[in-house]
C-alpha cells in the first residue's frame, strides 16, 4: 500500500514540477523575447537546458522545503497530507496561468504544505514559515525594485554618451547572458522545491532516512522542470514581456541580471525558497520605474500583487479541501 502510495505522490509531485515549468517559463525569457533578444522557440530551449543545470547545483532549498515546513505523521496518513498538498498547489498554478498571472507556484507549494498540514491536524513549524517564507517573500521584491532601478541608473550614466542603435544591439547580446542566468537561477530555486517534497514524502512513507536529496530524485525533478519550461507559458509572458512595461533591451538586461543576482544569493546564502516570479516582476518595476513612473502599467502590477497575496491562503485552502476529499478515501 504505502508503495503504490509514494509512486502516486512522486508523480503528482512531477506533475506540480511540470506546471511549475510551464507556469514560470516566462521569469526567465520574457524581458528577452519582448526585446527581440532571442527568438521565442530559441529562448524556451535555452531556458530548458539552463533550468536542467541549474538543478543540479544545490539541494538547500529543497532542505528547507522537505524538513523546515511542516511535520507530516508517518505511513498513508503523511503521504495523503503531501498529495494534498501538491494537488493545491497544482490547482493555484493553472488557475493563475489561465488568467495570465505571474504568481509564485514557490508560494503555491508553500501554501498547500500549510493548508494540508492544518487539515490532517499536523504540526507546521510557523517560525520556518515566518523565516524562510513570509519574511523573503516580503524583503525579496522590494530588494529587486530598489536594485534593479539602481543598476538601471548606473547604466544609463555609464553610456550617458553612446549611440542608442549601438546600446541597442549591444544590450540584446548581453540578454542572452543575462536571460540564461535567470534561467539558472530558476532552476536553481524551483527544481529543488519538488526535490524537498518528494524527499518528505519518501522520509513519511519510510522509503527514505534523512533529508539528503537522493541523486535520481534531482534528476527527475530537473527533467519535469525542465519539459515544463519547454513547453512555453505564453500567456504570462504576455503579461511580464508587454502588459507591464514597454521593455527596451537596456532595462530587460537590468531586470534579468537583478533578478537573477538574488535567485544566487537567497538559495546560496540563505537557503530560502524565494519565488522567481515576485523577483523578476519587482525587477521589471523597478527598471520600469526609471524611465518614468507614468510608463509602468500599475494597474496590471496591481493585479499581480493581488495574486501574489492570495497565492499562499488560496493554495492552501485548496489543499485543505484536497486533504479533506481524499483522506476519507485511504483510512
Amino acid at each position: 500500500m504505502e508503495f503504490a502510495a509514494i509512486v502516486v505522490v512522486i508523480i503528482v509531485a512531477l506533475g506540480f514540477d511540470y506546471t511549475n515549468g510551464f507556469h514560470d517559463a516566462a521569469n526567465a525569457i520574457a524581458t528577452s523575447v519582448s526585446t527581440r533578444a532571442l527568438a521565442p522557440r530559441t529562448a524556451l530551449i535555452m531556458a530548458a537546458v539552463m533550468n536542467l543545470v541549474g538543478a543540479f547545483l544545490g539541494t538547500a532549498v529543497a532542505t528547507t522545503v522537505g524538513s523546515g515546513i511542516i511535520d507530516a505523521p508517518v505511513g498513508i496518513p503523511g503521504l495523503v497530507v503531501v498529495l494534498a498538498a501538491l494537488l493545491g498547489a497544482i490547482f493555484w498554478n493553472l488557475v493563475t496561468w489561465y488568467f495570465g498571472l505571474p504568481s509564485s507556484s514557490s508560494h503555491a507549494l508553500i501554501g498547500g504544505l500549510v493548508g494540508a498540514g492544518l487539515a490532517s491536524a499536523g504540526t507546521v513549524k510557523w517560525s520556518g514559515v515566518l523565516d524562510k517564507v513570509i519574511i523573503p517573500m516580503v524583503i525579496s521584491p522590494i530588494v529587486g525594485f530598489v536594485l534593479a532601478g539602481l543598476v538601471m541608473l548606473a547604466l544609463l550614466w555609464i553610456f550617458r554618451n553612446g549611440r542608442p542603435s549601438r546600446l541597442s544591439r549591444g544590450f540584446r547580446h548581453a540578454q542572452t547572458v543575462s536571460a540564461a542566468a535567470m534561467a539558472l537561477g530558476h532552476g536553481l530555486q524551483d527544481a529543488q522545491k519538488t526535490m524537498g517534497v518528494i524527499v518528505l514524502a519518501l522520509v513519511v512513507g519510510g522509503f527514505h532516512q534523512g533529508f539528503e536529496v537522493p541523486w535520481w530524485v534531482i534528476l527527475l525533478s530537473a527533467g519535469a522542470l525542465s519539459a515544463g519550461t519547454y513547453s512555453g507559458g505564453w500567456r504570462i509572458m504576455r503579461t511580464l514581456g508587454r502588459r507591464i512595461i514597454d521593455l527596451d533591451p537596456p532595462r530587460g538586461f537590468a531586470a534579468e541580471a537583478t533578478a537573477s543576482a538574488v535567485l544566487y544569493t537567497t538559495a546560496f546564502a540563505f537557503a530560502a525558497p524565494i519565488s522567481t516570479t515576485q523577483t523578476i516582476t519587482s525587477s521589471i518595476l523597478g527598471v520600469g520605474a526609471t524611465k518614468r513612473l507614468s510608463a509602468v502599467r500599475w494597474g496590471v502590477a496591481g493585479n499581480i500583487v493581488v495574486a501574489w497575496v492570495l497565492t499562499i491562503p488560496m493554495a492552501a485552502l485548496a489543499a485543505a479541501l484536497a486533504f479533506w476529499l481524499i483522506h476519507p478515501l485511504v483510512t
